[in-house]
């Protein structure tokens, strides 16, 4: 438990970046499994349409120290790769 008031804000301030990470982390997650299953289907405009918001949900949590830049990079290029390879 923090001792000193300048303690206890830097507590409060890191929870409450922890939870914004996770949400936002959260976030990105279920829009990746909502486009990984509309790929399954085969559903290529539901895909296409899902994938301009899983990229900017990774992009956005990219920003923040929740993700490194490369990680974000590697996600979205391979939802990419993933939807394009659907039309085949």
């Amino acid at each position: 438990m923090a001792n000193h008031k300048s303690s206890e804000k830097r507590a409060k301030q890191e929870k409450k970046r922890r939870m914004a990470n996770k949400m936002k982390t959260a976030a990105s997650r279920t829009a990746v499994k909502a486009l990984r299953e509309a790929a399954a289907k085969g559903d290529v405009s539901t895909a296409r349409t899902l994938l301009v918001k899983a990229q900017s949900l990774i992009a956005k949590l990219a920003k923040s120290p929740a993700m490194k830049k490369q990680t974000a990079a590697r996600k979205t290029s391979r939802l990419t790769k993933l939807v394009a390879s659907i039309n085949k």
